[in-house]
């Protein structure tokens, strides 16, 4: 099973840039996307048909801002677009496709870097999340959350990580949340599974001389509940071709998704 996920700051603009040429070429079991900016009606527009893929989306009380959408090869069982807290479900931050014995799930954090209101927005969306995550671990299920998080983890997911350490996205407060979350609870970071290479950035600010100098952040993680540590077999993010500020992140399980 190949999972793609990828932050398209804007569904339309990532299409016109490319994005469904590329993803035809990867051959993914499911796709998700994070920041769609659209209707969840307007995934059945024909401009936004992936050939071979069924295709779902959600949208919050204003399509212009978040949204996440998953396409999928195999018939879901069912979709959900909530988790049951305001923070997540009035903006459009989730979908999940449910297939046997298994679920994915599209999800965008709060970015929380414009201002302390944002950053306290992120951090009551987090302490939500944390609850539902612990929760869910419990289940008799697999679930695999495709997140575009606006948190670099540790010092190497960070370029200049001294910097950086008041900064939203890098604050002690956002890691020390990803480290419960994969130390205490037993979440698994699919691509750190299988990769501990410093460098592997999927966020890079809005300027060229900043990606030309791989000036980045990574940002973007596929996070798995802990009976799928074993199965991850390859991870890689995409610097190149760029449809947004964001790398695609590419994993492949050695799983078979079925209905």
């Amino acid at each position: 099973m190949r999972i793609i996920s990828i932050n398209v700051n804007g569904l339309y603009n990532a299409v016109a840039g490319g994005l469904f040429g590329w993803l035809e070429r990867q051959d993914a079991d499911v796709i998700c996307l994070q920041d769609t900016r659209i209707d969840a009606a307007d995934i059945d527009a024909p401009d936004l048909q992936l050939q071979g893929y069924q295709a779902f989306a959600s949208s919050g009380e204003n399509p212009a801002h978040n949204g996440v959408a998953l396409y999928t090869r195999v018939q879901p069982r069912a979709v959900i677009t909530t988790l049951g807290f305001e923070s997540c479900d009035r903006y459009g931050r989730y979908i999940q496709a449910d297939f046997d014995k298994i679920s994915i799930g599209s999800l965008l954090f709060p970015h929380g870097r414009d201002s302390d209101v944002a950053l306290n927005e992120k951090l009551k969306f987090m302490d939500e999340l944390g609850r539902y995550l612990d929760k869910q671990r419990r289940k008799r299920r697999d679930y695999i959350y495709c997140s575009s998080a606006f948190i670099a983890h540790q010092k190497f997911d960070v370029k200049h990580w001294r910097d950086c350490q008041q900064t939203a996205g890098f604050l002690p407060a956002e890691r020390a949340w990803l480290d419960g979350l994969i130390h205490e609870m037993g979440y698994i970071d699919a691509l750190r599974e299988v990769s501990r290479d410093s460098d592997q950035f999927s966020w890079w600010p809005d300027s060229e001389q900043a990606e030309m100098l791989n000036l980045g952040w990574r940002f973007d993680y596929q996070l798995l509940t802990p009976g799928l540590k074993r199965t991850v077999r390859n991870a890689r993010l995409f610097r190149q071709p760029r449809f947004s500020e964001h790398a695609p992140l590419q994993v492949d399980y050695d799983w078979t998704l079925s209905f």
